[in-house]
């Protein structure tokens, strides 16, 4: 068999990553990911349904370098053969589970799913891909002055506010600088505290299952963060926000790029993203980020990472 397409290995990723943190149901060609604690410390929304990849599936997602290889997911069809009837087995058994009705999956891999998925009702709102190409150089990016960049540990101080900058950042949608600053992030960071988010979080850090990082002003106080989920060579970088107070400086391109090296450091070698906003894909564009496909979702389903 040859080596496995960039397809293949995003294909693997989305298929095995979850299974760091949930346990898999099969409703026929469908998979549906549920989680075996509280919160949502893994990719992609809590309880979410994804077409079954060829091929046995696989054990668990492990590391960024451990685990089968990159190549011995099945090339064969994925989600071959799904039904409404399947689709609504799935409903069914998230309605039971409380959670979102979750759907992901690859655009091109599985096309026939849009229609089935839109005739059941549900909205799909579509995420375009890009990917790092791997022989691209990604020097530091420039920072404001006092400005550094470093990636948490599990006892890090910044933890709590570096989890409560995404609620900040994508609840102001866009790029231009907002109201929301040190005062509205203090205390969301407050909350997550108290109702166990951070704690959930933790072991994820100590395991090494989420990478999360952030540049943090002179004070202490993290104005822009991202996170990666590593597995079996290959990463997707998401929860990419910025402070809205801090916008407009260049942040959020600066913690993409120190992800991505970390990630390559730490023998990733499929480094991809997802983006909403045409401007966003520009700024990954001028760090070395091209065009690889796109990921088709509910619209209203939880964020990944949240």
């Amino acid at each position: 068999m040859g080596e496995p397409t960039l397809r293949d290995r995003i294909e693997l990723y989305y298929a095995t990553v979850p299974l760091g943190f949930a346990d898999a149901e099969e409703f026929g060609p469908l998979r549906l990911f549920v989680r075996k604690g509280e919160g949502a410390p893994y990719y992609g929304g809590p309880n979410h349904a994804y077409p079954v990849p060829a091929g046995p599936a696989p054990v668990s997602a492990g590391s960024a370098s451990g685990g089968p290889a990159a190549g011995s997911a099945s090339s064969g069809p994925v989600g071959t053969g799904i039904t409404a009837a399947d689709i609504a087995r799935v409903r069914a058994r998230q309605r039971e589970l409380g959670v979102a009705e979750s759907f992901e999956w690859l655009a091109e891999v599985t096309p026939s799913l849009r229609a089935l998925v839109e005739a059941a009702g549900l909205p799909v709102a579509e995420r375009p891909l890009m990917v790092l190409d791997p022989h691209h150089p990604l020097p530091p990016q420039p920072l404001p002055e006092g400005v550094t960049i470093r990636v948490l540990d599990a006892d890090d101080p910044g933890l709590p506010a570096v989890l409560a900058l995404p609620r900040l950042a994508f609840a102001d949608v866009g790029t231009a600088v907002g109201p929301a600053g040190r005062a509205e992030l203090a205390a969301v960071a407050e909350k997550l505290v108290a109702d166990g988010t951070v704690e959930t979080i933790r072991p994820t850090l100590l395991t090494g299952h989420k990478v999360l990082a952030a540049a943090f002003a002179p004070d202490g106080t993290p104005l822009a963060a991202g996170h990666y989920h590593p597995a079996r060579g290959i990463t997707e970088i998401g929860g990419i926000g910025t402070l809205p107070t801090a916008r407009r400086q260049g942040l959020g391109a600066a913690v993409m790029a120190a992800l991505a090296t970390h990630a390559r450091e730490h023998g990733v070698h499929t480094v991809f993203l997802a983006y909403a906003e045409a401007a966003v894909a520009r700024i990954y564009a001028r760090l070395g980020f091209r065009p690889a496909g796109t990921t088709l979702l509910i619209a209203d389903q939880p964020a990944r990472g949240q």
